[in-house]
């Protein structure tokens, strides 16, 4: 009897062995199983493609660049777009980007199903940052940024040429050369340089597809001339930042030192100049300043126009009185600015009119008279008082921020070797307006 229990005890936990062993084989085939659509499924979600943010898996893509004079019905049409959709959505995108602003040699892209020949998609690049996506079927039409990459980049370098010249060979861009220029022209005369001179300059580039498409102000500089150094350290004050020496003196002035971005002077104040267009010797109570046609003229400070008009020796031309000590003419223009004429008010930097050769000029210039009580002096030799220095209740917290500064500006190299800092990427923006 106890061999019968025995045996049938055996048989029990042999048959309970085997279906404890056929239900963890099921799990671990129903855990493999589920392994391997996963893995499917995310296989199959990375080989997703996605253009300007839209999936355009499986869709044809067609690029092609603006010809001259075509238009958004011309681009749509091989695509087997009916009129009436290119109609609505032209009618329907003004307040988003205007069709007939679409311009020669821009970007677009057409996206179409792989089991049809009409386009869904129509993508249009205005400038190298942004894209109008169309959606021909949803009839949604929205402007996107593309992904920016933010650089900060310090760079230096030695003059061997000149200023501009020069921080080209940095890859430094005419805007942040403008700007170095305008900061420093009321301490260093461009025109001087020496060689050996050095520069230094801290600022941020943004970057989308390897492309520089804008650059911000200048962060912090340094400039050597002659072996005077000029720190530029920035400090806000008066609920304004600006720009301070080493000292704590203001960088800034009543006037900018030059009505024109980074140029070169033809002429200079000069009581004796023989004229090239009359022929005869007379006083040149103006500077020269040599630009092509249409370069942009800005005021050198604030003020009111007292003349924007033409006469037949200045040509078109606008004065400015700034206060009860200073007056500025600016002579020659092709054109005087939208809006500029006698009464209206002007800010420091403003554009007021385009560089020409109009009245008595040979080539396109610009003469720029400078009046001090009354009389007109040489400009070039005016020393304007600079604004405001750090106030006494500023001057511990301007030495911490200077400190930094300078130990960051002494980090720099002007070698050639340039030094790049973390990039931060920007996030795509989408937006009606």
């Amino acid at each position: 009897m106890n061999k019968k229990w025995i045996g049938m005890a055996a048989l029990f936990i042999a048959l309970g062995a085997a279906a404890v062993f056929q239900i963890d084989s099921y799990r671990r085939n129903s855990i493999e199983a589920d392994t391997i659509v996963a893995d499917s499924a995310a296989l199959a979600k990375e080989k997703e493609v996605f253009l300007y943010g839209i999936n355009v898996t499986g869709l044809n893509i067609v690029e092609g660049t603006v010809s001259k004079n075509q238009t958004l019905a011309s681009i749509l049409s091989p695509f087997n777009v009916p009129y009436q959709i290119i109609d609505e959505l032209a009618k329907k995108s003004k307040e988003v980007f205007d069709v007939r602003w679409i311009a020669a040699n821009k970007k677009f892209t057409i996206l179409t199903p792989s089991d049809s020949s009409q386009a869904q998609f129509f993508i249009y690049e205005p400038n190298p940052a942004e894209y109008v996506v169309f959606n021909l079927d949803s009839m949604e039409i929205y402007k996107a940024e593309k992904p920016a990459i933010i650089k900060k980049r310090e760079v230096g370098g030695v003059i061997e040429t000149s200023l501009y010249v020069d921080m080209v060979k940095q890859g430094i861009s005419p805007e942040i050369i403008d700007q170095f220029a305008d900061l420093y022209g009321w301490s260093v005369d461009f025109q001087k340089l020496q060689k050996g001179d050095l520069f230094k300059v801290v600022f941020e580039e943004k970057v989308i597809e390897e492309t520089v498409v804008s650059v911000s102000e200048i962060e912090l500089a340094y400039f050597e001339h002659m072996g005077q150094p000029y720190h530029a350290i920035p400090f806000e004050q008066n609920g304004q930042v600006s720009f301070f020496d080493q000292n704590g003196n203001s960088f800034k002035k009543a006037f900018l030192r030059d009505p024109l971005k980074y140029t070169r002077i033809s002429s200079r104040y000069n009581l004796n100049r023989f004229h090239p267009v009359q022929k005869r010797y007379k006083a040149h109570l103006g500077t020269d300043y040599a630009a092509p046609t249409g370069t942009e003229i800005r005021s050198v400070g604030d003020g009111t126009v007292v003349e924007a008009k033409y006469s037949s020796a200045n040509g078109n031309y606008v004065k400015i009185k700034h206060n009860g000590t200073y007056t500025t003419q600016y002579l020659h223009m092709s054109k005087i600015g939208k809006g500029v004429k006698a009464g209206t008010r002007v800010k420091q930097g403003q554009v007021i009119g385009y560089v020409g050769s109009t009245g008595l000029a040979t080539g396109p210039h610009l003469c720029f008279r400078f009046w001090k009580n009354g009389k007109q002096e040489d400009w070039l030799k005016e020393k304007i008082p600079p604004s405001e220095p750090i106030l006494e209740a500023n001057k511990v917290a301007f030495n911490a921020k200077k400190e930094v500064a300078m130990k960051l500006l002494a980090e720099i190299s002007t070698s050639g070797e340039q030094k790049l800092l973390a990039a931060k990427p920007t996030t795509d923006s989408k937006s009606s307006e």
